[in-house]
This record gives C-alpha cells, structure tokens and sequence, in this order.
C-alpha cells in the first residue's frame, strides 16, 4: 500500500516559534471586535436605563403603590427588608414624556422585532460580501439611529418604535457578520479564545453601560437623558472609523498583516486563494440536514431561554418573593456580567488548550463546554436552588444569581463558536439561522413564566399594569425554575448527543482545517471524519509529514 500523498505548501513548512499573537493582526481584530461589541450592546440596552430618567414617574408611582397594597399579609419582616433595600437618595427627576407602562413595554420590545428579522439575510449576505463592510455599515446606522432617538422620541413614540426596529435590525447583523470573518481569520486551535474574548465584550457593554447611562442621566448636559444618546452614539461612530482603517474580510486583503502570520492562518484554514471575489454557493440542503447544526440550534434555543428567564424573570422573582430591589444597587446588578465576562474568556483560553494538548478533540472539547454551562450550575444550583430562598435570606439569593450567570459562560465556548468548527465558510449563515430562531424565546419565556405566575405581563408588549396584580408565591416560582432546568438539560443532552467538531462533507468543498502543532506546519489534504477523531487523525497526519520530510 502506498503512502499517502502530501502537498506541502510553496513557501515550506512554517516555524511555529516564529508566529506572533500578542503583536498580531488576528488579535488586533479580536480587540476592535471586543470594542465592537461593548457598543452593539451600549447602543441596545441604553433606552432600558434612559427611560427612567424619560418619563414623568408620577403617575407611574401611583399605580405602583397601588400593586404594592395587593402584597400579602404577614410579610412584614420581608416588607422590613424591602424598605431597607430601597435606596432614598436617588433623586432623578421626572422627565418630559408621559408613557405608560404598556407604551414604554412597546417602545423597548420593538428592538426585538428588528433584531429578529436581520440575521438570516445578515449571514446570507456576509457570506456573499465578507463581514467588513457588513458590521461597520450595520453600526454606523445604529449609531446615527442612537444620535437622533432624543429628537424623535420627544416628538412621537411610534417613530421612536420605527427606530429601534431598525437598530434592531443593525444590531442583528453584527454577530453574523463577525462570525463569518472568523470564519476566515481564526486558526482552529486559536479560535475559541479569539471568538470567546470578542463576544465577550456584549457583558462589557452591560457593565459599563447601566452605571455610565445613569450618571449621565443624573449629571448628564441637553437635559441629562438624552446625553445618554449623544454620548455612546457619538463614540460609537469614532469606533466604526476603527473598524473600517484597521481590519480586512480576509487575511489576504490586509495591509499590515506579516507574510509570516498571513501563510499560517491561510495555511491552518488551507485557504490561500487571494480571490475573494468567487464565493461558494451556499449548501442549503447540507445545511437543513445536519445533526451537527441542528445540535448548535437546539442548544442555541434552550441557552436564550435560560438567559431570558434569568434576565427577565429573576428581578420579579426577588422583588415578589424575596421583596429586595436588585436594580437599586448597580454594582450588585453588575456582578453577573463581570463573572460571565470572566469565564467566558477563561473557557476559551481552557478550550484551545485542551485542544493544543490533545486532551480532548474539538468536539469534545466543545460537549463539555457546553454541558457545563448549561448544567452543571445554573439549572441544578442556581434555577433550582433560587425555588427554595425565602426573603430573609437575600445575599443567597444574590450569590446563587451571580455564580449561576458566571458559569453559564463556559457555554459559549461550546455551541457559540461551534458554526466555524463544522463549517467556516459558512459561519455567518449559521449564525444567524440558529440565533434568529433562539431569538423567539426572548417572547416565548416571560409568556410562559406568566402563565406558570398568573401574571398578566410579558418582556416585550405588555398589557398595561393598571391596577393589582396577585403576587406569585414561592411555589409557582419553584415551578418556573423547574421548567428552565428542564429545558437546560435538554439542550445539554441533545447537543452531547448529535454536535460535533469536524469539518461536515457539505462544506468541505469551500473550507479544509488543518491543526497544528508547535513544531511547524504543512498543508495536506485531510479527509472528511465522520467520528469525532478530527485532532487524532491530524496528528497522524503531522507524523505522516514528518517521515516523508526525512
């Protein structure tokens, strides 16, 4: 039997020693990416906190202490614990506007209807045109969309309505965009901490954004709250000249890229055609029958459930059981993102180290990861744990949501970056197929949640909150927890069972990922896998090339 045949690549084998990272083009794309991201969610979550400062509170209040009155009776050590968690020196004023609670319930949803609609087209289009021009056209219009919201809101609030669809719809494109340029510019053992660190600026966003908005909000110039606009607008569009002077689609196209590092990223992905203008066709009946994509899906579906539950479920859940306002405290409301944003980078780092070692294979690698976010903590520990806290015990409650939201990190390092391991060409397309459809649960889990809490109200379009709601008790909530656990486990289980690491035959033809050691590296024609032994295989194959080098 013969030996198998391996191509090298023309300019010879490249010294792994000799290929910089922290001085790299790959990594400075990381960094405006990671910037990128605090803005994409700076310019979504910022009318959540502006509009506290918006509206003329008055009436609101009215109809709040009038909810409050329906509480039950005996809570009075609970009620005890509420006033003293109610912070007295906020001293906002009331703002210009008069929404009601359903008009501003309308005003904040319509974001998700934009947001919805854009990322299928998003990652059809990156596919097409690259991800460059894509990301920074979609935030140079949510930026100027951010610059003139204060002027429309105080005139209409269906035009404001019309506006956030369409930063919505900006905002949608941007995680399919960038997925799809790392499609081309992440070397495989390199690409989840790459992909990890960069998305991992969304919590960064949140962080800085609710005590920056309310500061400005405070402190703030044309009259405090529209600042708010003015200012991350503004700084957002100085962002968008970044990203367009320093970043490229490919490898090839960039102008300040090493010859050294530019032949191992085209070498690691065997892509070192320089034509970028002969995109593949895009395999729609190898899409709609992969396990492996139904697998980043489904965990897609049931990660947006959980995090919708937590984000919009949990504050209600302490203020009516455990009677304590998280939101009067913004470094308490900050904790869960700081930890999510730290163990998103540290299981991306963990993930390609499992990976260079060997530990484990790609796949593997990303059913743990994903496992573990999912399961371990947050459905088992926190979304059950939290059924049984009462309101004399709030610090737990607090210590169980910040744990549960920092370990449900690792999951990212698993479904998250997954698009670009089974098809890199395609990353954007999938991307946003699986998230458009895991967007859904954004309406489907309060819904739900109300109907366990015989609440009438949901995240986006609510009904109006005149008069008295009864208050859920602790039992009903336990159900809503029980529920998220149940769908977590799902998700864990299905994707164990059907995801996988390797390149799929359907998009074989458009990319090829060769891994590398730390010795050097060379180009081979590797076969499709069909098991999860994509690293074991390459190895082999890396020894192959050793041999016939001697």
């Amino acid at each position: 039997m013969g030996k198998r045949k391996i191509e090298f690549l023309p300019d010879g084998a490249i010294d792994m020693k000799e290929v910089p990272f922290w001085t790299s083009a790959r990594l400075c794309l990381a960094v405006i990416g990671f910037l990128g991201f605090i803005f994409v969610y700076a310019l979504r979550v910022n009318l959540s906190v502006a509009v506290v400062c918006m509206v003329n509170r008055t009436a609101v209040a009215a109809i709040s202490r009038d909810d409050n009155s329906s509480a039950g009776v005996g809570d009075e050590e609970c009620a005890a614990l509420s006033t003293g968690n109610a912070t007295s020196g906020s001293s906002v004023e009331d703002g210009n506007i008069e929404w009601d609670k359903k008009t501003q319930g309308m005003v904040l949803g319509s974001f998700f209807w934009g947001y919805l609609a854009s990322q299928i087209p998003a990652g059809w289009l990156a596919t097409r045109i690259g991800g460059k021009w894509l990301f920074g056209v979609a935030m140079l219009v949510a930026a100027l969309l951010t610059i003139i919201t204060p002027v429309v809101a105080e005139n209409t609030f269906v035009g404001l309505m019309v506006v956030r669809i369409l930063l919505g719809a900006a905002s949608g494109v941007t995680f399919p965009a960038m997925h799809c340029m790392w499609g081309s510019w992440a070397p495989p053992l390199e690409r989840t901490k790459l992909m990890a660190f960069t998305y991992a600026g969304a919590q960064v966003g949140n962080i800085i954004t609710f005590p920056l908005a309310g500061f400005l909000c405070k402190y703030g110039f044309a009259g405090g709250w529209p600042s708010i606009f003015y200012v991350i607008g503004g700084v957002a569009l100085l962002w968008v000249v970044v990203w367009m002077l320093f970043t490229s689609n490919t490898p090839a196209q960039h102008r300040r890229i090493t010859d050294i590092e530019r032949r191992y990223i085209q070498s690691s992905l065997q892509s070192n055609d320089t034509d970028d203008t002969k995109r593949p066709s895009i395999p729609w009946r190898g899409i709609a029958t992969s396990m492996p994509n139904y697998a980043i899906i489904v965990s897609n579906i049931t990660s947006d459930w959980g995090a919708y539950t937590l984000l919009t479920s949990i504050p209600t859940y302490i203020s009516e059981v455990l009677k304590f306002d998280i939101a009067s405290n913004g470094l308490v409301s900050a904790l869960p993102y700081i930890g999510m944003w730290a163990t998103m980078n540290i299981s991306g780092w963990l993930s390609d180290l499992l990976r260079r070692h060997r530990l484990l294979s790609t796949g593997n690698t990303r059913k743990l990861m994903d496992a573990f976010g999912k399961y371990s903590v947050v459905a088992g520990l926190l979304l059950v744990g939290l059924g049984y806290v009462d309101c004399t015990q709030p610090a737990v409650a607090i210590a169980l949501l910040v744990l549960g939201v920092s370990i449900a990190g690792f999951q990212y390092s698993g479904f998250l970056v997954n698009h670009v391991d089974i098809a890199p060409a395609f990353a954007g397309i999938l991307f946003g197929i699986s998230n458009s459809i895991a967007a859904v649960t954004g309406f489907l889990s309060p819904v739900v949640v109300g109907i366990i809490t015989e609440e009438v109200c949901c995240m986006c379009v609510c009904e109006g909150f005149e008069g008295a709601f009864r208050q859920a008790d602790e039992a009903e909530w336990q159900i809503v927890f029980y529920v998220a656990a149940a769908i977590y486990l799902f998700g864990a289980i299905f994707y164990v069972i059907f995801a996988s690491g390797v390149l799929q035959p359907w998009a074989s033809g458009a990319s090829k990922t060769l891994e590398v050691d730390d010795g050097g590296l060379a180009m081979a024609e590797s076969p499709v896998d069909k098991g999860d032994n994509d690293v074991e295989q390459k190895e082999r194959l890396m020894r192959n090339v050793t041999n016939d080098r001697l």
